[in-house]
Formats: C-alpha cells, structure tokens, sequence
C-alpha cells in the first residue's frame, strides 16, 4: 500500500469524520468512524479530487458497483487501483 495515498486518504476521511488523524486506522468501517451517507459522499468527492481520479460510485446504493467502501484499507485498495488504471 502506497503510504502517501493511504496517508491522504486517512486524512481526508478523519476531516470528513471530525477525528484525529491516529483515530482512522485502516481496518476501520466509515460506520465505526461514525460516518454518515453524506460524510460519505463528501469523502468521495475529496478523494476524488486529491488525486484527480473519477471515483465508480452510486451515492443512491453505496453498496453497489465496484468501488469497496467496507473500511479505510479496501477505499485505500480501490483508489490505488483507480491510479494506476488512469496511468495506463
């Protein structure tokens, strides 16, 4: 796992949670974080924005579609993957 990504999106998911950064840990749920659907959708734009990708992402069904948002660890996972397919 790349530490700057993980580290960037640690970060923006603690601003987006009102947490310290050494309170997200990644094996952390966004529903441990005590983030709600709009917290949600707000981190995905901030992730989105800090690394200029485009985020597969239904904010009507979250759990939908290919991008895992089932702790800080697989968004890490899922947003590497997003970078290097925008590499490519």
């Amino acid at each position: 796992m790349s530490d700057s990504v993980q580290s960037k999106i640690i970060a923006i998911i603690a601003e987006q949670a009102v947490l310290e950064v050494e309170d997200v840990k990644p094996d952390s749920t966004l529903e441990d974080l005590g983030i709600d659907s709009l917290g949600l959708v707000e981190s995905i734009f901030a992730i989105e924005e800090a690394f200029d990708i485009q985020i597969p992402f239904n904010a009507n069904d979250p759990t939908e579609g290919e991008f895992d948002i089932t702790s800080v660890a697989s968004i890490v996972t899922a947003v590497q993957g997003l970078i290097a397919e925008q590499k490519s």
